[in-house]
């Protein structure tokens, strides 16, 4: 797995919804590139502060607007 696909799947990898051959591809990934864990425990982070503010959740746009620029950071350091 890329560092691409796994923020495509990162959402679903949190949520565990991901079957069990994309989520073994994404713990294999997760453990050799430090770049997609830091983003990993970041979003987690992230969302367990939300939590426990006892807001209302992420709008979607704001949540894919997100998840568009952490692919973009990604694809610039791949290129």
């Amino acid at each position: 797995m890329r560092c691409e696909e796994l923020v495509a799947y990162l959402s679903e990898y949190i949520d565990n919804n991901l079957d069990e051959a994309l989520r073994a591809d994404a713990e294999a990934h997760l453990a050799t590139c430090h770049n997609c864990h830091v983003v990993l425990d970041t979003t987690q982070k992230t969302i367990l502060l939300y939590r426990r503010s006892n807001q209302a959740g992420i709008p979607v746009a704001q949540r894919d607007a997100l998840f568009q620029r952490l692919q973009a950071v990604l694809n610039k350091r791949t290129d």
